[in-house]
């Protein structure tokens, strides 16, 4: 009988305001798409209850993968537990030392950098040595793992993070430590795992990262697969672009930072191959934070690491440009004018529209004030909308600017955008993109009721909201391939490579990336392997990404090298190059098809209601409903569904295609 077997496909993404989840089957085919309000301190509990909001049992779930920002606000809010750091000795002092870099330049009432991860008490220097090449200078010995081991019993931690130098070049020693620390400590991270590269600093303060979300990740995702128990069907979402087996995330759970974000990122990719668009711009606006990428044909941009606490974190992930400006995010009238965020509302109370006790001005009770949101609908299905109380809200900012409601609340969404469109900047004009030229992809809670504004303040004419837009990141999860990913650093001069040297450490790096997929499964003959050699002149400090194939061609690598140099800086020498480092993506494709969520045409109380848009024009608005729409639609409007709004202003149009995506562009006048 239908709905009594395993026969669900399941996708979530954990936000800061709502936990958002996409289901669907194949045999009959069918989707089904919901929202509940996130549980910050009970995240496994949340994702139960969107299971259940979309009337799903757990026994009828055969693959489920989420993508969540649980590691990524531990660190950033500094809720780590704390870690020990085992060090090469003379090098116990690499976090302190850092980079040169201030954290700001002019204000010298604050300090220059922030503390280290780990407190000095908890730093320990092992007598060992290998050089950049990876021989061993000198050995370590038993009596100096014995002195390490009787400290670090007198440290009480519960995780160790273990950075030695040079151990990127040959990991002997990290693989010693491992194995006699595993009876002394319940969670060892290892640099050669985590980021097995050049640059200790950045290696080191990775490895920390990921020895301190050790614990969260474990009995996190342990809890998970205890509630959930579907074996190798549960899979999570990782910030490279792409879904990893549980095993392989408790050993590493840096992976999962920013994995929601990413998770987006994954669907825009396959919508702008669908669209066949060159240029496309992602605008994902949750409650808490908004984040943008960018992607060219058909690929979104790679960063090799971001910063996070003003610390870094270095490993392959999609180049996503987060800001604290979401749906939740504060309003401030400070000394100077409005500020949105960082601060967010979050989930409890939320907006003071949500009527759950939150009493602070948000963005999202800006977008209320001005007729945007529908009263009448209940958020989710679950939270109905008290514009009152969003009036309430808004009103001591507007008395302080001597303002009324509507022109405040106007204003309030104007710094949003503006603050918005700076993120958008820093991801093409700072990469030599013309954004104008770009397609904005508008999803998120938020993403579609900003975008035509936005878009008219950054010069963009043309943008897509997707179907399922308000749960579009975990759509995402659905839809991405299954991968991982290995980057290691290399440091071979082009010039008298040993070419039998290198295809041999390359293969290596294929056959670890490959490892977790053939445990989950995965037949070899299924896997597809991508290559990437991050490159540099010989005199240079920061390398480019140059995709390659086997057998590997020196000529054809420098060629693409100068190419792709040109692109990006407008020049290029016949100077010696370097591969830095080599990244190996294994990935079995994704066949999962979502075909537009089903969902009932709504019945609306109202056919318009007064709305407020740039100019101070309050007008009456058609109000649409978005799975009746056949026919394009001029703003003012507004188009609903029971998840989401997006606002059409006045001078654009809206025209829905046969799969349930929206296209807005500028109306010529």
């Amino acid at each position: 009988m239908s709905g009594l077997y395993r026969e669900w496909e399941v996708g979530t993404d954990i936000g800061g305001t709502f936990t958002d989840i996409i289901a669907i089957r194949r045999d009959p085919a069918e989707t089904r798409i919901a929202k509940v309000p996130s549980r910050p301190h009970a995240p496994v509990d949340a994702m139960l209850e969107a299971l259940e909001a979309i009337g799903l049992q757990k026994h009828q779930v055969k693959r489920f993968v989420h993508g969540t920002t649980r590691v990524t606000n531990a660190i950033v809010e500094e809720r780590l537990p704390k870690v020990a750091l085992i060090a090469t000795a003379g090098f116990e002092d690499v976090l302190d030392i850092a980079r040169y870099r201030r954290r700001d330049l002019y204000r010298l009432d604050i300090p220059p950098k922030s503390p280290s991860l780990v407190p000095r008490e908890l730093c320990f220097g092992l007598v060992e040595r290998l050089d950049h090449e990876g021989n061993v200078l000198k050995p370590l010995q038993d009596r100096e793992i014995d002195r390490l081991v009787t400290w670090l019993k007198q440290t009480g931690v519960q995780s160790v993070a273990v950075a030695l130098l040079h151990a990127y070049a040959n990991p002997v020693h990290e693989r010693i430590l491992a194995e006699r620390l595993k009876a002394i400590v319940p969670h060892v991270s290892l640099s050669h795992e985590v980021n097995p590269e050049a640059r200790e600093y950045e290696r080191t303060s990775s490895t920390v990262f990921n020895a301190a979300a050790m614990p969260i990740a474990v009995e996190y995702l342990s809890e998970l697969e205890q509630r959930l128990p579907i074996g190798p069907g549960l899979q999570v979402f990782h910030s490279a672009g792409a879904m990893v087996p549980i095993a392989a995330v408790k050993r590493r759970p840096l992976v999962m930072a920013m994995s929601g974000p990413a998770a987006g990122v994954s669907a825009s990719v396959s919508i702008a191959r669908q669209l066949g668009t060159p240029r496309m711009l992602t605008f994902d606006m949750g409650g808490t934070t908004t984040d943008v990428c960018l992607i060219i044909d058909g690929q979104a941009e790679m960063a090799d690491g971001r910063m996070l606490g003003d610390r870094p974190l270095r490993q392959p992930m999609l180049a996503v440009h987060s800001i604290g400006a979401g749906g939740g995010s504060i309003v401030r009238n400070g000394p100077g004018g409005l500020t949105v965020g960082p601060q967010s509302a979050g989930s409890e109370p939320g907006p003071a529209c949500y009527g759950r006790g939150g009493t602070a001005a948000t963005i999202t009770d800006a977008n209320a004030v001005l007729g945007y949101l529908n009263p009448e609908t209940r958020l989710g299905d679950r939270i109905s909308l008290d514009i009152e109380a969003a009036r309430r809200a808004i009103a001591p900012i507007a008395q302080a600017l001597k303002l009324g409601l509507e022109e405040t609340a106007l204003g309030i969404v104007k710094v949003a955008n503006a603050t918005m469109a700076r993120a958008l900047r820093r991801v093409t004009v700072e990469r030599g993109i013309d954004g104008r030229d770009c397609t904005l992809l508008a999803f998120g809670g938020g993403g579609p009721m900003h975008a035509a504004g936005m878009a008219d303040l950054y010069g963009i004419g043309s943008i897509v909201v997707p179907n399922a837009s308000s749960a579009f990141s975990a759509l995402g999860c659905l839809t991405a391939d299954f991968s991982f990913l290995q980057q290691q650093t290399f440091r071979v001069a082009l010039d008298g490579i040993d070419l039998a040297r290198v295809l041999e450490r390359i293969e290596t790096l294929i056959g670890q990336a490959s490892e977790p997929l053939i445990a989950n499964g995965v037949a070899r003959a299924e896997i597809d392997v991508e290559l990437v050699a991050l490159m540099r002149y010989a005199a240079q400090n920061d390398a480019i990404a140059v995709p390659f194939s086997l057998p590997l061609n020196t000529t054809r690598l420098r060629e693409d090298f100068l190419v792709r140099h040109h692109e990006l800086f407008g020049y290029a020498t016949q100077e010696s190059c370097v591969i830095e480092s080599v990244r190996v993506q294994a990935r079995r494709p994704s066949t999962t098809i979502v075909d537009r969520p089903t969902t009932a045409v709504r019945k609306l109380q109202v056919a318009s209601r007064r709305c407020t848009f740039d100019g101070g024009h309050d007008v009456a608005t058609v109000i649409v409903d978005r799975a009746s729409m056949k026919e394009p639609v001029l703003g003012p409007a507004i188009i609903e569904d029971a998840w989401s709004t997006i606002v059409v202003p006045p001078g654009w149009q809206a025209k829905p295609d046969t799969i349930g995506h929206l296209f807005l562009t500028k109306v010529t006048p």
